[in-house]
C-alpha cells in the first residue's frame, strides 16, 4: 500500500514535470529500507566474521559503537570520586559497608559493599548491578513467591528466596571475593533522577536541555550512557581500595543488570570475567531507556556485543522467556569466536529453560562455578547456604549523617545541570582534538573520522556490489537522457537516477554526481533539461542525478509532512516510550541512509571514470560532504553551497536531517573537515576547523571557501580546476 501511494505521488509529480522519467513504473525496487523499521523486538543474529584477523577489527568497531551511542567517546573526565564508606553492618562472617561517590561531580552513585571477615587480600572483586527488579538492591520478592520458587526447585532457602540480589553477594563474600552491589538511576538510594522519566517534553528546549531531548541526542546524551558511566565509576572505585586484587574484577547482573554487565564487559578491558544472565539472545535486546540509546544496535545485537568480551571469560544464562533460543542461536557463534582465538574454555553457558526470567538459586550456582575457576577460588564444591538478609535501614546510605540529595540536587535542576557538565567536558576533549599540525592529526582522524563513520554506518569500502540497470532512454538534439537504478545487492538498496549524456564517446568520462534537495526532477525546468546539466555534458561530463532514500518517486513512502518514520515502545503512550533511541538505535536515519546511496553511487559511477560532485542546499550540501568524507580517496572534486544549515538549528527528532551525535562531533564543519584532502569547494559560512585539518593534512590548496554560490560557467570552470 506505501508503493501504491507513493507511485501515485510521483505519477502526479510526473505530470508537473512531465519530463522527469519515473524508473519504478512497473514495481516497487528492491529496497529493504521500504519495509518496517526494525526494533528491540526484531530478529538479532551474529554478524559472521570468517578468520581471526576480520574479528579484530570487527570487534572494534563494536566497542566504538557502543561507546559513541552512549556519549563515551573519548572518554568523560575522570573526576575525583569523593567516596564516602560508612556504617559497617556485622554478619557471621562478612561485612556490609554503605558507599556513595560522585561519578560526575554532584551525582551520586549507591550501594552495598561486602567483604570477606576472614583474610586481609588482596580480593578478586565483583561488581553486581541488579536490574529492574523493584527497589533493586532493596527488593524483597515475598513469601508466596519464595514457596513457589522452592516447589519448583529455583530456590533452596527462604531468606535467599525472597531476596535473591542479596543472596549472590553473601554467597560471593564467603567465597572470599569483594562485591559492590550498586543502585541502577532511580531505584534504592539512587533518588536524584527517575529511572524511566514519566514526562521530559518540558525539557527539550534549546537551551538547558534534559535527556531525551533533541539537542541531547544531537550530542549523544543519554540515561543507558550515564549508567554505563556510573558502571565504569563503580570499576574506578573498587579499584582504589587496597585490599582488591586489580587482575580479578568481575561483573554479573540479570536481566537490565545483565545488559549492564554486558556492556561494561564489552567496553572496559579492567573487566577479567563477565557473566551477564538472561539476557543475551538474538531476541528481544532490552526495553527499558537505560537499555537503548542511538547507533547502539545498528549492524549488531547483544550476540554481537557480549563476543565483544572475548578472549576475556564469559558466562551466560537462559530461561523461558526471550534467551530461551540462546543454546541454538547466538551461543554457537559466540563459540566460534572464542575457538578463532583459541580460548574455547573460558565461554560457558547453562540453559535452564524450564524457568520463567531470573537469577534464581540454580543460575547463581553457575555463576559460582564460573567465578571459581577463572579467579582461582580453590573451591572444589560450592553450596549456597542461607543468611540474614540485610533491612532496608540497614541498607540504605542515606541518614542525618549523610542526608539523601534534595533541592537543586534532584529532578529536573539536577538533570540540566548535569548535562551542562557533561557538555562543557565533552566540548573541551573535541575542541582539544581540532590538529594545529601534522602531527596532531591523526588522532583527530580517529576520534572525531571514527565517530562520524558510526554515525554514518558505511564507507566506501563497505558498499559492496553496486550495479546500474538501465530502464530507458530518451533521446534530445543537445543531450541523451538515460533512466535507470541503482543497485547494491549485499545491502538490497535500490534508487531511481538519471543520466544526462553526450551523443559523442568520452575517451576519459568524468561523472558528475548532482544532488538536490528535491531529487532528480530538479534537473528539469518547466520541462526542460537546467542549462548548468546541458553545459557540463557538451563539456564532456556524465551528470548523475539520483532520487536518493525518500526523494521523488518514494518520497511518501518515507518522508510524510517532512518528517523520518519512528517507531515507540509500546505504542508511545507514556513520554518514555517515545524515545529517539528506540528509533535510531536500530535503524539508520535518513541522513545516513542517503549517504549510503550517495555511496553506491560514487562506487558505481568510480567503475567508469573519475567522479566529481555538486550539492547546492540545505539537504543537499550536507548530504555530499557527508559522502566525501567516507569516499575521499574516490572523489575528484567537490563543490558544495549549504545554504547556511546547521545541525543545532534542528528541533525535531524526525527531521529528515536529524543526525544523532552531529554536534557533539563538530557540525558540519567537523563533516567538512573529513573530506580532507579532496578537491573542495564551500560557498557560505567560514569553516574554521576543516580549514586547520586541510592544513595539518598538508593541503590547504585543495580548499576553497567563497561567500556566494557557484552557478553556470563558473561552476563548470571550478570543476576543471588541476590541483
Amino acid at each position: 500500500m506505501r508503493y501504491l501511494i507513493g507511485l501515485c505521488t510521483a505519477l502526479v509529480l510526473g505530470l508537473v514535470q512531465a519530463e522527469t522519467p519515473v524508473v519504478f513504473q512497473d514495481g516497487p525496487p528492491q529496497d529493504h529500507r521500504l519495509g518496517d523499521l526494525r526494533t528491540l523486538n526484531s530478529f538479532f543474529p551474529f554478524k559472521s566474521v570468517t578468520n581471526l584477523a576480520e574479528w579484530k577489527q570487527r570487534q572494534l568497531e563494536i566497542k566504538r559503537r557502543i561507546l559513541v551511542s552512549q556519549g563515551l567517546w573519548p572518554l568523560p573526565t575522570r573526576t575525583p570520586l569523593n567516596a564516602v564508606i560508612h556504617g559497617r553492618v556485622e554478619r557471621d562472617d562478612y561485612v556490609v559497608d554503605r558507599v556513595f561517590f560522585e561519578s560526575i561531580p554532584g551525582n551520586y552513585v549507591t550501594g552495598s559493599l561486602y567483604r570477606p571477615k576472614q583474610g586481609s587480600g588482596p580480593f578478586p572483586v565483583i561488581l553486581s548491578p541488579h536490574g529492574h527488579w523493584n527497589e533493586g538492591r532493596f527488593y524483597d520478592a515475598g513469601v508466596e513467591t519464595v514457596s513457589k520458587q522452592i516447589e519448583t526447585g529455583a530456590e533452596q532457602f527462604v531468606q535467599g528466596g525472597r531476596y535473591p540480589l542479596q543472596a549472590r553477594a553473601v554467597q560471593l563474600a564467603r567465597m572470599g571475593c569483594m562485591v559492590f552491589h550498586y543502585d541502577m538511576t532511580g531505584y534504592a538510594d539512587s533518588v536524584q533522577l527517575g529511572h524511566r522519566p514519566d514526562r521530559w517534553k518540558h525539557l527539550d528546549r534549546p537551551e538547558g536541555w534534559g535527556f531525551m531531548s533533541v539537542q541531547a541526542d544531537l550530542r549523544l546524551q543519554n540515561m543507558m550512557g550515564l549508567q554505563t558511566w556510573n558502571s565504569m565509576r563503580a570499576v574506578d572505585f573498587v579499584l582504589q581500595l587496597d585490599e582488591v586484587d586489580p587482575s580479578r574484577v568481575g561483573v554479573t547482573g540479570a536481566s537490565g543488570g545483565g545488559t549492564q554487565s554486558m556492556v561494561l564487559g564489552a567496553i572496559d578491558e579492567r573487566i577479567a570475567a563477565s557473566m551477564p544472565c538472561v539476557m543475551v539472545s538474538t531476541a528481544m535486546q532490552g526495553g527499558c531507556t537505560c537499555e537503548n540509546a542511538p547507533l547502539l544496535r545498528i549492524d549488531q545485537g547483544n550476540i554481537d556485543i557480549a563476543a565483544a568480551t572475548a578472549p576475556r571469560p564469559l558466562g551466560l544464562t537462559a530461561a523461558d522467556d526471550w534467551t530461551v533460543d540462546l543454546q541454538t542461536r547466538g551461543f554457537p557463534d559466540l563459540q566460534h569466536v572464542y575457538q578463532m582465538m583459541g580460548v574455547a574454555g573460558r565461554l560457558s553457558a547453562v540453559f535452564h529453560t524450564r524457568f520463567p526470567h531470573n537469577y534464581n538459586q540454580v543460575n547463581r550456582a553457575a555463576m559460582y562455578d564460573f567465578f571459581n575457576q577463572h579467579f582461582a577460588l580453590g573451591y572444589e564444591t560450592i553450596e549456597e547456604r542461607d543468611f540474614l538478609p540485610l533491612s532496608q535501614s540497614e541498607s540504605t546510605v542515606w541518614n542525618h549523617v549523610h542526608p539523601k540529595p534534595s533541592g537543586d540536587q534532584i529532578g529536573d535542576q539536577h538533570e540540566t545541570n548535569l548535562l551542562a557538565l557533561a557538555t562543557q567536558d565533552s566540548d573541551r576533549k573535541v575542541s582539544r582534538l581540532i590538529p594545529q599540525s601534522s602531527e596532531a592529526l591523526q588522532s583527530y582522524q580517529d576520534t572525531i573520522g571514527g565517530a562520524w563513520e558510526t554515525l554514518i554506518g558505511r564507507r566506501d569500502d563497505q558498499v559492496g556490489n553496486v550495479a546500474y540497470r538501465q530502464k530507458s532512454v530518451t533521446k534530445r538534439p543537445e543531450v541523451v537522457i538515460q533512466a535507470g537504478s541503482i543497485r547494491n545487492t549485499d545491502h538490497e538498496e535500490e534508487f531511481p537516477v538519471l543520466k544526462f549524456v553526450s551523443h559523442q564517446k568520452t575517451e576519459n568520462p568524468v561523472s558528475v554526481i548532482w544532488v538536490t534537495d528535491q531529487g532528480k526532477m530538479a534537473a528539469f525546468e518547466n520541462g526542460k533539461v537546467l542549462d548548468e546539466i546541458l553545459l557540463l555534458v557538451k563539456s564532456g561530463y556524465t551528470v548523475v542525478v539520483p532520487d536518493l532514500f525518500g526523494q521523488g518517486e518514494l518520497a511518501a513512502n518515507v518522508v510524510q509532512e517532512k518528517s523520518q518514520r519512528m517507531w515507540f515502545q509500546r505504542g508511545g503512550d507514556k513520554d518514555w516510550h517515545r524515545f529517539s533511541g528506540y528509533t535510531y538505535g536500530f535503524n539508520h536515519c535518513l541522513f545516513a541512509q542517503r549517504v549510503h546511496d550517495l555511496l553506491s553511487l560514487i562506487v558505481q559511477a568510480g567503475s567508469e571514470g573519475e567522479v566529481c560532485m555538486v550539492g547546492r542546499g540545505q539537504v543537499a550540501g550536507p548530504l555530499v560532504a557527508a559522502a566525501c568524507s567516507q569516499a575521499s580517496k574516490k572523489v575528484k572534486r567537490c563543490i558544495i553551497d549549504p545554504k547556511g544549515f546547521k545541525f543545532t538549528s534542528i528541533d525535531r527528532h524526525d527531521d529528515p536531517m536529524f543526525v544523532p551525535g552531529a554536534v557533539k562531533y563538530l557540525g558540519l564543519d567537523g563533516l567538512i573537515s573529513l573530506a580532507a584532502p579532496v578537491s573542495l569547494v564551500i560557498s557560505g559560512d567560514e569553516y574554521p576547523i576543516a580549514r586547520k585539518v586541510y592544513a595539518a593534512n598538508g593541503t590547504p590548496h585543495r580548499l576553497k571557501l567563497i561567500d556566494d554560490g557557484i552557478e553556470g560557467s563558473d561552476l563548470l570552470a571550478e570543476l576543471q580546476v588541476q590541483d
